[in-house]
């Protein structure tokens, strides 16, 4: 079978959820050949030989951390003259897409961005995206060259398959344009101890209906029985009630996990855009009119004031 080459979204070793779900998309084209690069990066062979790679192709250099994207594109465009594999998939994010667009125009090839899946194709491999805010589903295929796909988290399951798992050093020449760019600091962002918005599986997301930025305590609440991320509506941030790395939107973040839970949240197209993938949505509004029960699989019709307090309490009745 023909290879296929996963980027690894790894930190420090530990390998981040989807990546593994990368795994599954690319057993379904061909033989998966993982690449590891950035410190600990020797640290996700275990994980990686069992969920299906074959190869595991790695590189611990210091650029990749001390500089910015390009040395990991060097690193890539010298993997794929290794391996001439059919496609090369990562995970959306933003860095990565910048990686798939740089490494596509080195390649000559095609980028697609936000697939929601990948299938095999007769001429290569297809990717689908939700496209106009999931309003329609498009099928795209790149027809020259190695098509570079960026993967949205929780597009598929996470599916363990033991493989050989074979390590290897990628020697990597940088190139002078990979010191172009320094990092000169870091911060660390504060944790909460809930999973990174974009890779949960579960969402619950506030909007303008809180009224205010305290009765977020409500929400996150719910969120923590849940094990959820906590998500805003663009207007819950643009009010200052919670920080703008939280909002889910086209302006904001893109999620798709498997459940979604909007309270007070209208609807509007702009949060539609990052939210219509979810795999099932349930709504809480006051207004039955909102648009937002025209996308949801179910919708309670009340003050979420009185029913995310009562739905947490359940919760928690029924996990204890």
């Amino acid at each position: 079978m023909a290879d296929v080459l996963v980027v690894v979204d790894h930190v420090e070793g530990s390998v981040r959820k989807p990546t593994l779900e990368l795994l599954t998309v690319a057993r379904r084209l061909g033989t998966p050949v993982a690449v590891a690069l950035g410190a600990g990066a020797g640290r996700t062979v275990e994980v990686l030989a069992g969920h299906g790679a074959s190869r595991i192709l790695v590189s611990e250099a210091g650029e990749y951390a001390d500089f910015l994207v390009v040395p990991k594109v060097d690193a890539l465009h010298q993997a794929v003259k290794l391996v001439d594999p059919v496609a090369v998939l990562t995970v959306s994010s933003g860095e990565n897409k910048e990686i798939a667009a740089r490494l596509a125009l080195r390649l000559e090839s095609g980028v697609v961005t936000d697939a929601v899946d990948v299938e095999a194709g007769g001429e290569g491999p297809v990717a689908v995206q939700s496209a106009f805010a999931a309003s329609y589903t498009t099928r795209s295929r790149v027809t020259r060259g190695i098509p570079v796909i960026t993967v949205k988290p929780n597009s598929a399951p996470v599916e363990p398959a033991a493989a050989a798992g074979a390590v290897e050093e990628l020697a990597v020449e940088f190139s002078p344009a990979a010191r172009g760019t320094r990092v000169v600091s870091r911060s660390a962002r504060e944790s909460t101890g809930r999973p990174e918005l974009t890779e949960a599986a579960i969402v619950v997301s506030g909007g303008r209906g809180l009224g205010s930025g305290e009765n977020f305590a409500l929400i996150e609440a719910l969120a923590d029985a849940l094990g959820a991320a906590v998500g805003a509506s663009r207007a819950a941030v643009d009010a200052g009630w919670y920080p703008h790395a939280h909002q889910v939107g086209q302006t904001g973040k893109s999620v798709s996990p498997q459940l979604y839970i909007a309270s007070g949240i209208s609807g509007a197209i702009q949060h539609r855009a990052g939210m219509q993938t979810s795999k099932t949505i349930v709504a809480i509004n006051k207004d039955a009119e909102a648009p937002i029960f025209d996308l949801a699989d179910y919708g309670i019709v009340g003050d979420l004031h009185t029913v995310v307090p009562q739905l947490t309490e359940e919760v928690a009745a029924r996990k204890g």
